[in-house]
């Protein structure tokens, strides 16, 4: 399967000439449909997309902050959800381009690329449309990446349960710059947490694992995230709190340890800007997996998501602990 943006990609292959950097493409099967293609290599943060690459047999640069081995002729940007993610890539990429290098970028149009146009001119670059299609646009970028700021980690300040928890995170990991609702939600039924090994699944910034291991010490932390960003946000937060834990970048659960006492997360329940229900089956149905006996699943989700129907498929009995402002928080424990 391809996605439109792939799919659109493939329909203006011309465009693109010498060696190709492919900067945060879907998880899909593009890389296999590239033979076209002088050369073509990737970089992403994402643990599928590097799964989808490498088995392509292409070169993946898999990290936040990605050490590039050599210099490419195009580039093709996909356009992230979070605009402000989009300066710290661009700037990212000073190094690995040649200084005649071509850049292009692709987007859905519901993921926001209608406004690359103002957004690009603000970064003092130029985007100009070059197709439409699938719904989704393809453009030309033009401009000095040199002048773009470079992407830092950002620190705000919570009060959890009467102790002050400080937080990193960069632009595209979730919980950048606050805490949200569910999260917030989820955090008042974790007192039943107070040893074993520990799982914070998509563990975003770190707030769920940071917060665990600040109320109870004798836990071994696990912190998880498809994200290589929440890995880097996620151990700056821990550090930062002067707070032990292991975090692994992972798609689903991560493969080591083998089990678990307890597993908490905010689920991710999209693919890029689509419901996507098949990344909170997989979750739910791992966890009944992994944990031990007696262990337990606690996550928070939106109302209107059909979570319980799948925790009873998986668990059986099924807990509803609180409901509000939208969310529901569940726990299950494994019999």
């Amino acid at each position: 399967m391809l996605a439109n943006t792939s799919q659109l990609i493939l329909r203006n292959l011309a465009d693109l000439t010498g060696k190709v950097l492919f900067v945060e493409p879907e998880a899909d099967q593009l890389p296999r449909q590239l033979n076209s293609l002088e050369a073509a290599s990737c970089y992403t943060t994402d643990a599928a997309v590097q799964s989808q690459w490498q088995q392509a047999g292409a070169t993946v640069y898999f990290a936040a902050t990605p050490q590039f081995t050599e210099q490419f002729d195009t580039a093709v940007l996909f356009y992230p959800k979070s605009k402000e993610q989009l300066v710290g890539t661009l700037q990212l990429l000073n190094g690995a381009l040649k200084t005649d290098a071509n850049i292009f970028m692709v987007g859905d149009n519901k993921g926001g690329i209608k406004s690359l146009v103002n957004h690009a001119e603000k970064l003092g670059l130029h985007a100009h449309k070059l197709d439409n299609a699938k719904h989704c646009l393809w453009f030309s970028l033009t401009g000095d990446l040199t002048a773009l700021p470079a992407r830092t980690l950002s620190e705000f300040s919570l009060t959890l349960s009467n102790k002050p928890l400080k937080v990193c995170s960069l632009p595209g990991v979730f919980n950048h710059g606050k805490l949200d609702v569910g999260t917030a939600l989820l955090l008042q039924h974790l007192s039943h947490i107070s040893d074993g090994r520990v799982l914070d699944f998509a563990c975003g910034a770190g707030i769920i694992g940071a917060f665990l291991k600040q109320q109870a010490p004798a836990i071994e932390l696990y912190c998880s995230d498809i994200s290589m960003l929440a890995v880097e946000a996620t151990n700056a937060t821990l550090a930062a709190n002067n707070l032990s834990g292991n975090v692994i970048a992972a798609d689903g659960l991560p493969t080591e340890p083998a089990s678990f006492k307890h597993i908490v997360s905010n689920p991710p329940f999209h693919t890029g800007i689509k419901t996507d229900y098949s990344i909170s089956e997989a979750f739910i149905a791992q966890s009944a997996s992994r944990l031990q006996k007696g262990g337990t699943l606690t996550l928070v989700a939106n109302n209107h998501l059909a979570y319980l129907q799948l925790l009873e498929q998986a668990f059986g009995s099924v807990k509803v602990l609180a409901k509000a402002h939208g969310f529901v928080v569940y726990q299950t424990v494994k019999s």
